[in-house]
């Protein structure tokens, strides 16, 4: 499938972006260079200037008032008018490999896919070690990773987008979804996203999380009820 012959839709899930989003912006441009594309931010309920940084960008803005990433996600694909979808978290950079090796994957007949992950940032030794593990767990089960999915507008709606009943792990049961209508890529490439959540929070903190969400699975999942990591705002504003 050349990419010239179709069109991309880069959909950014964003929730007070405001320091990170113009590197993501910049990263999807560079990634996207020679295609045909459109950057959709979908602010959801930002009090800060990620809807003005992304107008003046010249992206498509989308605005709801949700607090929910599965719902972002959907209000940016239906928006969209790409045959082929991207969701690229806003603290998430990709390159031009990732865009080309998708599209690959797509064309010759994967389901979906997404890819390694990388963090970027100093972060404690810990983390990384903790990270490295778990990773190697997730993807050998060929899950992606909510950073970065990419799969094509049909496919997207064959499955019903992202179950907005789930405030977290709505990427698990989107690529278990795409699993059933055929093969699902993780791209070598890793993407780079932010450590941020690591620097931000203690071990103690990650891991409970990590084991309430863990343990109680779909239930834990339906609230944002002890989500905080997710969803209670915290943001850096300088460099790390």
């Amino acid at each position: 499938m050349p990419l010239l012959s179709i069109v991309l839709s880069f959909v950014v899930p964003a929730y007070n972006e405001e320091f990170e989003l113009p590197r993501t912006l910049d990263s999807i441009h560079a990634a996207a260079a020679g295609t045909e594309y459109e950057i959709i931010i979908v602010d959801d309920a930002s009090t800060d200037r990620t809807a003005e940084i992304a107008r003046n960008a010249g992206t498509k803005v989308v605005s709801i008032n949700r607090r929910q990433i599965a719902a972002a996600r959907n209000a940016g694909a239906r928006a969209g008018c790409g045959e082929i979808l991207f969701f690229v978290d806003a603290d998430t950079r990709i390159n031009h490999k990732h865009v080309a090796e998708a599209i690959d994957a797509l064309s010759n007949g994967y389901a979906g896919g997404s890819a390694q992950v990388q963090i970027g940032g100093a972060v404690p030794i810990w983390s990384r070690v903790f990270l490295r593990v778990f990773c190697t767990i997730y993807f050998a089960f060929r899950l992606g990773a909510g950073a970065f999915l990419f799969t094509t507008k049909q496919n997207f709606d064959a499955v019903g987008g992202f179950d907005e009943n789930l405030f977290v792990g709505e990427e698990v049961y989107f690529s278990l979804a795409l699993h059933k209508l055929g093969r699902f890529r993780i791209l070598p490439e890793p993407i780079v996203t932010s450590g941020r959540k690591l620097r931000i929070y203690s071990a103690r903190e990650i891991l409970s999380y990590t084991f309430y969400v863990l343990t109680r699975g779909p239930r834990a999942a339906r609230s944002r009820h002890r989500l905080d990591i997710w969803y209670d705002g915290k943001r850096e504003t300088g460099s790390t």
